[in-house]
């Protein structure tokens, strides 16, 4: 191995000028580099040669670390530089150290690196990332303190250059900065040898990293495995966002058909609006006490449940008088079960009973909506505060409490009817299924699904029956079809549960809870281990038959995909066989490994066993 250094500058004051001729290696011989280099130094013919086209550099040549040899270019004076720039670039680029060298005494050659040359070099040195060593020779008559005031110092300070300049120029270039009082052995030995060594050692080592490489490319018979890429990856399942208040929004709007509680005014006994009892005892524990309460039949005269004891709303509410009357009929036939009027006598809730409504059905938890709903309808700071005091209460949040994002997330929409899932609080409706009792609610079916709101609000006979039976769907499935339309999320057991609610989500057209489905069947079988696959009995084609045959066309194109990802497990499997044609065409062209691949690795496999029969055995 070889380490080309490249030398800048004169150690020793003025250095060589422009006119003046090229040191000799008699005049070498006190260098820098030179003095480190020792007797072993001396200058080759070849080396001789190679300086006619570089005129600017001194090149000699010496051993070190036994059979490393150092080829140096040294060039004493940087005006040389000028006369041909491009070639002293190309010796520049050959380098594996730069050291630049100046005089510490020599303030004008200092300054015309530091301010013509250093500019130049600082791009070339960042490209290339060559370790420079910049090395100030020479001791200073007034190296320490503030300059004094007599001749002699103020010379001096004036004519050297001090130890901050060129510690500023070493991080300009990024240089490792060395001060050498002389050229003694001590100091070039001790401080410069140690600098310049650990960076050849560096040099060394990384040049030893590259010749295995350089070695291993060149065998011509080397054998190398086929390359396998990493297979496609699987089309993403997408899931619509939630329309959870947004349907609880349309309840309260359009709604009124399920409807059971009516508000009137206290002052002049006017129909303010409509509401379903359900929902407010679901979001509310004030008309949880109001609407519910143990002797609500015992005591219809007019009261105020909510006293100043709990520190809740003074006479915000009230039941009417006589007002609880059982399954009124409706002109239309159907029942509406069990109707309460209520009375509002705060008059800041009865201006604003609407954006209060909208609040609690929408989830209860957008607070910054409902006060620019009621800035805007009030018109008044103060009342908005007092309604908004009021509404804490009335949905039993205390006055101070912090809307955290936990607490929001306790209160988020879907979550305000987890209450009622299953629950036969103000129940209307109960469903058959198996042999099971699944009590519901028509206001909530109505609002999460168009196929429920058309069946409770035609001419059909689930719409004047309490019992409505279902067929051709599980007990459990239809819970978890429930649940969803309660909570708006679904967690399937496992595959075969999760497609059997899929099926159920498209026979009632939930669009939502189909992709969700989707994507719990993708990620069961995702998370299966290779041999678990080859081993399981859930019948992938088949799962790929019902995703097309119940429209889930995102399951059908990942489930094309998943086969052809694992070919050689399913490939080996009988019901591959009931592929189509089509299908088999698809995953024949996405499979994973690829025949090529296959292809390749047994020519591989050949050519392995015949270069191990042709070697010749040493008996």
């Amino acid at each position: 191995m070889s380490i080309h250094i490249v030398a800048l500058g004169s150690e020793c004051p003025g250095g060589v000028g422009p006119g003046d001729e090229m040191l000799g290696q008699g005049q070498l011989q006190g260098g820098l580099l030179w003095s480190y280099l020792g007797q072993g130094a001396m200058v080759g013919p070849c080396d001789l040669e190679s300086s006619m086209h570089n005129p600017a550099f001194m090149e000699y040549t010496s051993r070190v670390f036994g059979d490393v040899t150092v080829v140096v270019r040294d060039c004493p004076s940087w005006d040389l530089l000028d006369s041909d720039w491009a070639s002293v670039r190309k010796v520049l680029e050959q380098a594996d150290i730069l050291v630049i060298k100046y005089s510490v005494t020599d303030k004008l050659a200092f300054q015309q690196v530091r301010n013509g040359y250093a500019p130049r070099l600082r791009p070339l040195l960042r490209h290339w990332g060559v370790p420079v060593i910049l090395v100030a020779v020479g001791a200073r008559l007034n190296d320490e303190g503030p300059p004094c005031t007599c001749p002699l110092c103020a010379s001096d300070w004036s004519s050297c250059v001090p130890h901050s300049e060129g510690l500023q120029l070493s991080r300009d270039l990024g240089a490792t900065y060395l001060e050498l009082p002389s050229l003694n052995h001590v100091f070039v030995g001790r401080y410069f040898g140690s600098v310049l060594e650990y960076f050849m050692i560096q040099c060394l080592k990384h040049k030893a990293k590259e010749r295995p490489e350089k070695r291993r490319g060149n065998k011509v018979n080397e054998l190398r495995p086929p390359h396998l890429e990493q297979p496609a990856r699987l089309p993403p399942i997408r899931v619509e966002e939630s329309s959870f208040s947004q349907d609880m929004q349309w309840l309260l709007e359009r709604g009124v058909q399920f409807a059971d509680v009516a508000f009137y005014a206290g002052d002049s006994g006017k129909e303010l609006g409509w509401a379903h009892a359900a929902v407010l005892c679901a979001v509310s524990p004030y008309f949880r006490q109001l609407l519910l309460g143990p002797k609500t039949r015992e005591r219809p005269q007019s009261r105020c449940v909510c006293r100043e004891r709990d520190g809740g709303p003074h006479s915000l509410l009230s039941t009417w008088d006589g007002s609880i009357i059982d399954d009124m009929p409706r002109s239309d036939g159907h029942l509406t079960g069990r109707l309460t009027r209520l009375v509002v006598k705060d008059p800041l809730l009865c201006m604003c009973l609407w954006e209060t409504l909208m609040f609690i059905y929408r989830g209860a938890w957008e607070w910054e909506h409902l006060q620019e709903a009621l800035d805007e309808k009030l018109k008044n700071s103060l009342a908005v505060a007092q309604l908004i005091d009021r509404i804490r209460s009335l949905i039993g949040r205390e006055r101070g409490t912090r809307d955290t994002p936990s607490a929001r997330a306790a209160q988020l929409g879907p979550q305000t009817l987890v209450n009622l899932f299953n629950s036969p609080l103000y129940s209307d409706v109960i469903f058959m299924v198996q042999g099971s009792v699944l009590p519901a609610h028509r206001a909530v079916l109505v609002a999460r699904c168009d196929v429920m709101a058309a069946m409770f609000s035609g001419k059909y006979a689930e719409a004047r029956s309490r019992v409505v039976p279902i067929h051709g769907v599980s007990s459990d499935t239809f819970l978890s079809f429930l649940e969803y339309l309660y909570t708006d999320s679904c967690c399937p057991a496992s595959v075969l549960q999760a497609m059997a609610v899929l099926v159920c989500a498209e026979m009632y057209q939930v669009k939502r809870l189909q992709h969700l489905c989707e994507v719990c069947v993708c990620a069961y079988l995702q998370s299966m281990p290779s041999r678990e696959l080859a081993s399981t009995g859930i019948s992938v084609v088949r799962l790929l038959r019902r995703a097309k045959c119940h429209n889930a066309e995102q399951l059908y194109i990942w489930l094309l995909h998943f086969i052809a990802n694992n070919y050689l497990i399913f490939s080996h499997k009988p019901d591959f066989l009931e592929l189509s044609d089509e299908e088999r065409e698809q995953v024949e062209r996405l499979r994973w490994p690829s025949r090529g691949y296959l292809q390749e690795l047994s020519e591989y496999q050949q050519r392995r066993r015949k270069l191990r029969k042709s070697r010749c055995l040493v008996m």
